[in-house]
């Protein structure tokens, strides 16, 4: 009951003018983001972030959720129009999504991605409302040691599931920690890694790098090899068949509990989600067959899985200020930014931030639905603005934005330093989620053990001790062990087979 209170008097701040304003831009960004190829959440929030300076914290924290979750609608379009994907999520949408289109149903698979995007969404919103405020109140018994412990969980989860190969995902983790290192130390106040520098004596800024790491990165990529759209075809009857209805709602149901238990565990981004209930959807048909061949239940389970999993990587972030996905990392980041601390305490010192951004959160998806179905064939046209006019915008977006961070073209030299790198990580499929997840909670996770060993007499051992703290550090270290252990076994079987050829 506290919390449907809480929840109404967030309406209040929600419904202003102004925040629905923002909320509006947001997601009207978002789903330009999304159905642009090349674009998708990560980079769309991370090259967005200067435009809310200057902007009060809860406007601009809605503004930002709103690109979010605004590009998981938007990256469906492409997918099924022009078999483009907008976003990394919807390659899964892709397969069963276009088929539809070949087959004269565009319309209808885009009109359940609609429908499931908007279930999944409200209901993990939902969740947040309610699950959220408890999480948080059980997090208020944690001290430094399981602060410590949880932070090492989500990074060891960030590593383990968002690469390829243990050994790239530990050394981009590396890198993060040691670029969170730079600066001033915040126990002893002796200055590390500036080289003399003075504007490294503040350490590196989140934004500088983040523009660099995914906006430059992205317009060198893409540049070098655009994706090539074509004209897509006319949208029409957004509806399923009446025989289709029961098979649709299973599908969004289980996409829905799939994308809101993988939202709150931290490196299961929407890739794993939407690909997971694909998986899941075509096991639980009838005829598996129909998969690949423009199944509607193909294109309704993942995209619902996909906006229940942004709605529910909500309720660590804010409870535990534990980001879950690369683009939590991101609005983690802008939180700092405006003076925001997610965690325990966010509840209870900001309530009318936390629930004037959960409020919303669910206008947010009310007003994507309604711009989503009648509204399809113009974000489709958007789609075909050319790359050669396209990236010379986002670039001038990028420069003016990191210069006006500080005014500084210092900043610009490392915002591009940061591009190159995030190129030449991107070629060698090292993962940047796991690089600017360990910067962002570096200086925590310094500070949480700091704390941990003053106030322990038996040194490391502190964190074994404490018995919510040695639960989480064995869980931990069980993960790292099968990520280990999968590594080694991958690798011996990848040798295998170049021997046999």
């Amino acid at each position: 009951m506290d919390s449907l209170l809480l929840l109404l008097h967030g309406f209040e701040t929600a419904m202003s003018w102004s925040n629905l304003l923002y909320c509006l831009i947001g997601v009207m960004l978002g789903m330009v983001i999304g159905v642009l190829p090349g674009l998708g959440p990560v980079s769309g929030t991370t090259l967005l972030i200067p435009l809310t300076f200057g902007m009060e914290p809860v406007s601009a924290i809605i503004m930002l959720s709103g690109i979010f979750y605004g590009s998981m609608y938007g990256g469906t379009i492409t997918s099924v129009l022009v078999n483009v994907p907008g976003e990394a999520a919807s390659v899964i949408t892709c397969i069963d999504g276009y088929e539809m289109t070949k087959k004269g149903r565009a319309g209808v698979a885009l009109g359940v991605s609609a429908i499931g995007s908007f279930i999944g969404g409200i209901v993990a919103v939902t969740a947040l409302t309610f699950v959220g405020p408890v999480l948080s109140k059980f997090a208020l018994k944690f001290g430094p040691p399981e602060f410590f412990a949880i932070m090492l969980l989500g990074m060891l989860m960030i590593v383990a599931l968002m690469g390829k190969s243990l050994v790239r995902g530990l050394i981009a983790a590396f890198l993060g920690l040691l670029l969170a290192m730079v600066g001033q130390d915040m126990v002893t106040g002796e200055f590390r890694f500036t080289f003399g520098s003075i504007e490294l004596m503040d350490g590196i800024d989140f934004a500088v790098m983040a523009m660099g790491l995914f906006g430059i990165s992205e317009i060198l990529l893409n540049a070098e090899n655009p994706a090539k759209v074509t004209k897509p075809e006319k949208v029409k009857g957004l509806l399923p068949r009446r025989d289709e209805w029961g098979a649709t709602l299973k599908s969004i149901g289980r996409g829905t509990g799939i994308g809101m238990l993988l939202g709150v565990i931290p490196g299961a981004n929407s890739i794993i989600a939407s690909t997971f209930s694909y998986i899941v959807e075509k096991k639980a048909a009838k005829d598996p067959s129909r998969f690949g061949k423009g199944a509607i239940e193909g294109v309704a389970g993942p995209e619902t899985a996909n906006n229940a999993h942004s709605g529910a990587a909500l309720i660590p972030l804010f409870s535990l200020g534990l980001p879950s996905s690369p683009t939590m990392a991101v609005i983690l980041g802008a939180f700092i930014m405006h003076g925001l601390t997610p965690g325990p305490a966010l509840f209870t010192k900001n309530p009318d931030f936390v629930w004037g951004l959960i409020a919303s959160m669910f206008i947010g998806n009310v007003l994507l639905l309604i711009m989503n179905m009648p509204l399809v064939g113009m974000w489709a046209k958007i789609a075909m603005i050319p790359y050669k006019l396209l990236f010379p915008i986002i670039l001038m977006v990028i420069l003016v934005g990191t210069y006006s961070l500080n005014g500084s073209l210092w900043d610009v030299g490392m915002m591009l330093m940061f591009g190159v790198i995030g190129y030449i990580m991107k070629k060698l499929d090292i993962p940047m989620s796991a690089m600017i997840v360990t910067f962002i909670l570096g200086s925590q996770l310094e500070t949480s053990m700091l704390q941990s060993l003053s106030i322990s007499t038996e040194g490391f051992l502190i964190f074994f001790t404490e018995p919510i703290s040695a639960v989480i550090m064995g869980v931990a270290l069980i993960i790292f062990a099968i990520s280990v252990y999968s590594g080694v076994k991958n690798k011996r079987g990848n040798l295998a087979d170049d021997v046999e050829m």
